[in-house]
């Protein structure tokens, strides 16, 4: 049996475990037992716009999000910045930068923010508002390192410091990624490997819990004598100092496997399609589906169409298709990025993704 025969056995299990994925989810789904959930937005206008199918197609500096290994296959140092507008008003931001270096490998940071911003303080008393104001924020601070360990198959990591905080309560976490990238020459139609079918998986967030603490938790507490055997002659136990202890809470960890082929490739003209098998430990197991067209113009750059579907086989969803652009302009000794992504979340809105980077 030749290569090819193999490959299209190996295609067609990889399809297989992506469309039955679902079918495999478990029950109850443990929708909302996970704290800093912000960490399960996506990040990036190329990544957005391609619902999210990314794991194996991950080569850019937004790797360090999607899938570390990634990093491995980027040519150029990056700087990239991200800004998107959420649901709610709230707004997140991702900053980052990966270092290629020779005989090395790649060394990359990156910050995401997402802030929620000024709400009134209300209580029982005061339904309107009592005047104050109080902020909520979270944010992730990544340091990854990736290198491929041969010129087909890279591995990535990233070490994370997670912070939550709601007004004058905050929790903190720490956790890890892991990645692995497979270039094959697997339905390639120039019997290239970067031309070919390219396998990844990763790892996101395994890590510890995080558990909120604070001085909006210290609440007096109003003890009766007899409930701690203290006759009532022996003082007053009206406001005692007391503190909520809360619980803590899991990461959303995630799974991700996912497989990307190019059944278009020629010198002016690629397209590539993605799909992308998630399991989460706090949803039902989902498919996300991507697809991206280029166009190369020589001398001047790179232009993309994408699309995709956030999300499919996962019920009561109000994720769905997504549509995109961007362009990669080449300069001397640098290249500009600029991607944007519409994305639709139901009655939750239309929120869209504007990236901006620079390679060099």
């Amino acid at each position: 049996m030749n290569r090819y025969k193999y490959s299209r056995i190996l295609m067609i299990g990889l399809l297989g475990v992506l469309v039955a994925a679902p079918g495999f989810a478990q029950k109850p789904y443990r929708v909302g037992t996970t704290a800093a959930n912000f960490l399960e937005v996506g990040i990036g206008g190329s990544a957005s716009a391609m619902g999210d199918a990314y794991v194996a197609v991950a080569n850019d500096i937004t790797s360090i999000y999607w899938n570390p290994a990634g990093l491995g296959f980027m040519k150029k140092s990056e700087a990239a910045f991200s800004h998107q507008p959420w649901i709610a008003d709230i707004g997140m931001e991702f900053a980052a930068v990966g270092l290629v270096l020779p005989t090395i490998g790649t060394v990359a940071f990156g910050l995401t923010y997402m802030g929620f911003g000024d709400m009134p303080v209300t209580s029982m008393d005061y339904t309107e508002g009592t005047g104050e104001q109080f902020t909520a924020s979270d944010f992730a601070f990544s340091v990854a390192y990736s290198r491929r360990l041969a010129t087909w198959f890279s591995f990535g990591a990233a070490g994370k410091m997670i912070s939550s905080k709601i007004w004058h309560c905050s929790g903190s976490a720490m956790a890890v990624d892991l990645g692995v990238l497979i270039n094959s020459s697997f339905f390639s139609p120039t019997g290239n490997k970067d031309d070919g079918m390219k396998i990844g998986m990763s790892i996101s967030n395994y890590g510890s819990r995080l558990q909120y603490d604070g001085m909006d938790l210290l609440q007096p507490i109003d003890v009766e004598a007899s409930q701690i055997g203290i006759s009532r002659n022996e003082g007053n136990y009206k406001d005692a100092k007391g503190k909520f202890e809360l619980g803590k809470w899991e990461l959303p960890l995630i799974f991700r496997i996912g497989v990307s082929v190019n059944p278009i490739v020629s010198r002016h003209h690629r397209l590539t399609l993605a799909a992308d098998a998630l399991h989460p430990n706090n949803n039902q197991e989902s498919v996300n589906l991507g697809a991206q067209y280029t166009f190369s113009m020589t001398g001047l750059g790179d232009f993309y169409v994408r699309g995709g579907y956030k999300a499919l086989f996962m019920k009561e969803s109000q994720y769905g298709p997504t549509f995109g652009a961007g362009l990669v302009m080449r300069m001397p000794g640098v290249s500009i990025k600029l991607d944007y992504a519409y994305r639709s979340l139901g009655i939750l809105g239309n929120p869209g993704c504007y990236s901006f980077g620079v390679m060099f």
